[in-house]
């Protein structure tokens, strides 16, 4: 594999933490060994592999899922478990100004209907992830940024809904008491814990049909007559197409298409201990729902069901021992600065993980040009919940030859590489720094 970061942010340390670890087991899948086939062959067992694997096992299509880990051990089963509106970092004036009016609508569809996919797969196959949340808000963090969700709320009463918009004053009442200045409930999505969604679309996969491996991670992809032959430590697995799933654990060569049109980049999430009522009361913040702030570097946060608070926010720009313990104190920092009552509250478990973006900041879900038979899909900018879920089921579709049932938008449909190929992080600290600037 040919990675952009090193060794480090593809190790266990990063996620050695994981409170998601300790709320359930995980299951055991075997190693794939020896030769192998299947019709399609997919390459990543996060939201979007399963969520494939799952889609195809259902039409009947024989299916193989090869993880490079363990279940659950990348970005599916360490992120923030926001099941929301997202997957674009652009926002709706943008969209249509970049691909006009109808493919940024059915893009906006998609992001809902997104939402509504993985409510539906928890409701059918009865998995229980601990959801709570009506939707989701977003904090002001400066005054200008309330007038800013001020008007986006205004935008939403002309196009006849109704925004859950609170000001300064009101926030306390509601729960979300600190150093905010105004709110804006976006009323779509619910929060999880990805883990225990994971497993379950894993399991209802498993029952559908499909094969599941893990530590078997993909070391070459080779057309051969026809189909694909996939080579991993152990074994070898045939099938006539491919679906790359790997998302911010990308290789700059399987395939050699991916070369910098990809950017992972690290997130870093903390869980408090369990909170008591009266930590809860002194602080003013006893709601459950998912928020998050209006920074360009943002920070997002929840009161789980068990009273834990979750808090999280973009991780460091290098991977070392040094460069986590130094993003982890800013974490902490940054929670006791937004949270000043809960400065004695005790960090339980903090991990982080890679998210991955594209450069035209819009996710990418269809064919692998060139490589007839191979699809991918990634890039959802921190959103992978439902995002990644709707790609899978997106892939499934494209995979049989059929045009996708969900919305499908042109949006989605591209992916232009980044400037300086493999030293493309280059352009991560000065991004940083403007955004921190905006900030």
């Amino acid at each position: 594999m040919r990675r952009i970061f090193s060794d480090y942010a593809y190790g266990p340390a990063p996620r050695s933490n994981c409170w998601w670890d300790e709320t359930v087991q995980a299951p055991e899948w075997p190693v794939l060994q020896d030769n192998h086939s299947a019709d399609v062959a997919i390459i990543g067992g996060g939201f979007t592999g399963i969520s494939a694997a799952l889609h195809l096992a259902e039409s009947g299509i024989s299916v193989a899922v090869l993880e490079a880990e363990t279940p659950g051990w990348g970005a599916s089963g360490r992120n923030g478990g926001f099941c929301c509106l997202g997957g674009s970092k652009l926002s709706s004036a943008s969209l249509r100004r970049f691909f006009g009016r109808t493919a940024a609508d059915s893009y906006g569809a998609s992001e809902e209907a997104a939402v509504q996919l993985v409510q539906d797969l928890l409701a059918s196959h009865g998995i229980d992830a601990d959801t709570h949340s009506h939707g989701e808000t977003q904090l002001a963090h400066s005054a200008k940024a309330a007038r800013s969700l001020l008007a986006q709320a205004e935008e939403i009463r002309k196009t006849g809904g109704k925004p859950n918009f609170l000001h300064r004053d009101q926030l306390a009442e509601f729960g979300l008491n600190g150093n905010f200045h105004a709110a804006l409930t976006t009323p779509v999505g619910f929060a999880l814990n990805p883990r225990k969604y994971l497993f379950g679309l894993a399991s209802a996969a498993r029952n559908a049909g499909g094969k599941l491996f893990q530590r078997s991670a993909a070391l070459a992809v080779k057309p051969t007559g026809g189909t694909y032959e996939v080579k991993t430590n152990q074994g070898v697995l045939r099938a006539g197409r491919v679906v790359i799933a790997t998302n911010g654990y990308s290789s700059e060569d399987l395939p050699g298409w991916l070369a910098g049109r990809y950017m992972p980049a690290q997130s870093t999430v903390m869980v408090t201990r369990p909170l008591s009522e009266t930590e809860l009361q002194n602080q003013g913040w006893f709601s459950h729902q998912m928020a998050y702030d209006t920074r360009n570097l943002l920070h997002y946060f929840r009161l789980m069901p068990d009273r834990r608070f979750l808090f999280g926010m973009r991780g460091g720009l290098l991977a070392s021992p040094r460069a986590e313990a130094g993003i982890r104190r800013t974490l902490r920092k940054d929670f006791e600065a937004m949270f000043p009552a809960w400065r004695s509250v005790e960090t339980t478990h903090c991990w982080s993980g890679m998210v991955c973006l594209s450069r035209n900041l819009v996710p990418y879900i269809g064919p692998v040009p060139n490589h007839t038979g191979m699809f991918a899909g990634l890039c959802y900018h921190g959103n992978g919940v439902a995002m990644g879920s709707y790609a899978g089921r997106l892939l499934s579709d494209l995979v049989q030859g059929r045009s996708p049932e969900l919305p499908y938008s042109p949006v989605v449909q591209r992916m232009p590489r980044f400037p300086f190929g493999r030293a493309r992080r280059v352009l991560m600290p000065p991004a940083y720094a403007v955004l921190g600037l905006m900030d």
